[in-house]
Formats: structure tokens, C-alpha cells, sequence
């Protein structure tokens, strides 16, 4: 009687019929590929978080200053409430505009409109130029009316609180500057797009800060006494 011998070797693999080990290669087929996730607005998020970071040490500062005001105003009987010089009125709708007109140009850049982006940086330079000097009008009318910085505890820390916020908004005019200098020399240059929108939302940011700063202070100053 024969024995019957069974065969123990496996059954081929038609060729692609199995699982596929994915290679070096983005489909496995060994070429080299960069990244598995790219991520196109990591520039811009590295932009936007340093700018909150920096804008939290300023927050802290204007805080503490803020503070020692309320505790100083209600501590002493030498508190004098100095009258608000109206032109600050004028200061607080120019810089309200100017972070209007800086959000237009940020969108505008978004959409690749290039010369409408370039004006209206320029245009919120121009108003945060405007702002700075009616704030110099208002310290040269209070001096006239014989309110210097020691002339008593409510005139010291107006000027050193609008002062304070005059010299950060200067930091953001110079960015304003580098904005609009950027937006010429993209017309002749190759400049990184991606580069620009994220510098410009850096700048939209801190800009808005320091109008919100504004606002705060100009109610402290004249609603806090």
C-alpha cells in the first residue's frame, strides 16, 4: 500500500496580494521624503506665540503700576484728580481707527492684495504718529494749567502710565516701519509670502494690545479716582 505524501511547503505569494511595509518613501516605494505632517503656519504660530509671550511681560508690568494707582488713590487725603484734557478724546478714536485700518491691511495681505496691504500699514502709521502727538498736546496743555509730573500723586502716574504706553507704542510704530519697508521691496524682491503673513499678524497683535492697553488706562486715569 503506497503512503501518501502531503506537501508542507507554503502556497506562493502572488506578487502584491499582500500587506505592503511602507519604504523610506511617502508611498513606500523608497524615494525620500521630507516630512510625514507638514505644518504650513508653523512660522506663524512660533510669530504669534513669542508675540503673547513678550505682551504677558507687558501685562504684568502695567498691572503692577495699575495696582500701586488704585491702592495710591485710596491711601491718602493728598489725592487730586487732575481734569482730563479733552484732546485725549481725539487720542482715543485715532488709535481705535488705527487698529481698524491695520486688521483691513492683515486681510488684505491674506488675499495677496499687496498695494491695498501697503497703504493701510502706512495709513495706521500715520495714525499711531497722530496719536502720539495729541498725547504730547494733552501733557503740554496739562503743563500749562501748572500740572507737572510731581505735582502731586495723580499727575505722577498719569504721566508715568501714558508715558509708559507712549514709548511701547513707538516699539510698535518702528514695526509698522519694517511692515511697510518689507511690502515695497516684496514688489522687486523674492520675499517669503508665508514669512510676511506671519510677521504682520505678530505686528496686528501686539497693535491691538496696545490698543486695549489704551483704553483701559484712559478709564483708570479719569473713571478711578
Amino acid at each position: 500500500m503506497a503512503t501518501m505524501v502531503t506537501s508542507t511547503r507554503p502556497p506562493a505569494i502572488k506578487k502584491g496580494s499582500g500587506p505592503r511595509v511602507p519604504g523610506p518613501g511617502p508611498n513606500g516605494n523608497g524615494s525620500k521624503r521630507k516630512d510625514v505632517f507638514p505644518d504650513p503656519d508653523s512660522r506663524g504660530n512660533r510669530y504669534r506665540i513669542g508675540m503673547w509671550v513678550a505682551l504677558a511681560s507687558i501685562a504684568m508690568m502695567f498691572t503692577s503700576l495699575s495696582s500701586a494707582y488704585i491702592v495710591r488713590a485710596g491711601s491718602a487725603n493728598d489725592w487730586i484728580p487732575i481734569a482730563m484734557p479733552r484732546v485725549l478724546i481725539a487720542s482715543t478714536a485715532l488709535i481705535l481707527i488705527s487698529s481698524v485700518t491695520l486688521e483691513i491691511a492683515r486681510r488684505s495681505l491674506k488675499r495677496s492684495l499687496h498695494d491695498k496691504y501697503a497703504r493701510y500699514v502706512l495709513l495706521t502709521a500715520l495714525l499711531g504718529i497722530g496719536f502720539l502727538a495729541s498725547q504730547l498736546l494733552a501733557w503740554r496743555q496739562l503743563a500749562a494749567q501748572g500740572v507737572y509730573l510731581a505735582t502731586h500723586p495723580h499727575s505722577s502716574f498719569f504721566y508715568l502710565l501714558t508715558g509708559a504706553h507712549a514709548v511701547h507704542l513707538i516699539g510698535g510704530l518702528l514695526a509698522l516701519a519694517y511692515l511697510w519697508f518689507r511690502s515695497r521691496r516684496a514688489l522687486t524682491e523674492s520675499v517669503s509670502e508665508a514669512k510676511r503673513k506671519a510677521t504682520a499678524d505678530a505686528v496686528t497683535i501686539y497693535w491691538h494690545f496696545m490698543d486695549g492697553l489704551w483704553i483701559y488706562l484712559f478709564l483708570l486715569l479719569f473713571l478711578w479716582r
